[in-house]
């Protein structure tokens, strides 16, 4: 049985869009903002930080679902497996390592960051804009991951496929969330 009984057996995200649409316009505009809005941070490098969110908060179908998403963008899987495992290992520049840990820590145990955590993470060569955007991401994530599992989503093979296709033919758009958000009927006057 689905947690909800009006979704089916092993719900999609689609289907909880299109069961409960109210106030989904809204969060469909939210991601566009955060994961496609004007920032120092490349599509594949957000998309990649919602996927280390998802995976850190074991949301399978966020992690699968945006480790996808960042792949064609440029971002190789296999850094996203090393990213939780052991980001040190990674073939990304140092400097993501103080932001990686800040945002580690802000979904894991957030009431124990501190000013030094930030400190690091701007002696490492970020900007305030950046440094917020991606805990904008990680905000958006950690709330997005927890709407998935309490309605017990979880992902496919098919799905991943879907949403490949999907984004191969939105690459350089602006709403790929709003898009699909239209492809599921929700009302943007909701």
């Amino acid at each position: 049985m689905a947690r909800f009984p009006s979704l089916p057996e092993n719900p999609h995200l689609a289907d909880v869009f299109q069961r409960f649409p109210k106030g989904i316009w809204s969060l469909m505009k939210f991601h566009d903002h955060a994961l496609r809005g004007e920032s120092e941070l490349t599509v594949g490098e957000r998309e990649m930080i919602a996927a280390y969110v998802s995976a850190l908060n074991s949301c399978g179908f966020c992690h699968g679902t945006h480790a996808a998403v960042a792949e064609l963008h440029g971002i190789e899987t296999t850094l996203l497996e090393k990213l939780i495992e052991n980001p040190e290992s990674t073939d990304l520049e140092p400097r993501w390592l103080p932001l990686l840990s800040y945002l580690r820590k802000l979904t894991e145990m957030p009431a124990m960051l501190t000013d030094k955590d930030a400190e690091e993470v701007f002696n490492a060569g970020w900007s305030e804009e950046t440094f917020f955007d991606a805990i904008v991401i990680t905000a958006l994530f950690n709330f997005s991951n927890r709407i998935v599992e309490g309605c017990g989503v979880s992902i496919s093979k098919e799905h991943l496929n879907s949403t490949r296709d999907r984004h191969k033919t939105m690459i350089g758009k602006s709403d790929p969330y709003q898009t699909f958000g239209r492809l599921l009927g929700i009302n943007p006057d909701e």
